[in-house]
């Protein structure tokens, strides 16, 4: 399989939250790079193209698009 991301993701495991349209859904960072993430929901949901990541832990808040989905995990894209 050809690798097509522009940045090297890293392996991670922490909770964080989706959240779109005033609402709020826990999810799991599974792992990170500079420009996106791989998360898993903790249930299933419709979500919005746009969405917001946040892990509180890390004071981490970044705008993001959905790239991909396979059912419960998304993969982001952060936008600038």
């Amino acid at each position: 399989m050809i690798e097509k991301r522009a940045a090297q993701r890293h392996r991670v495991f922490k909770g964080g939250t989706i959240t779109f349209e005033n609402r709020g859904i826990a999810c799991t960072v599974r792992n990170m790079s500079d420009g996106g993430a791989a998360v898993d929901l903790d249930t299933s949901a419709t979500l919005p193209q746009s969405v917001t990541l946040s892990i509180t832990r890390d004071n981490f808040v970044r705008n993001c698009r959905m790239v991909w989905r396979s059912d419960k995990r998304i993969g982001l894209a952060f936008v600038q």
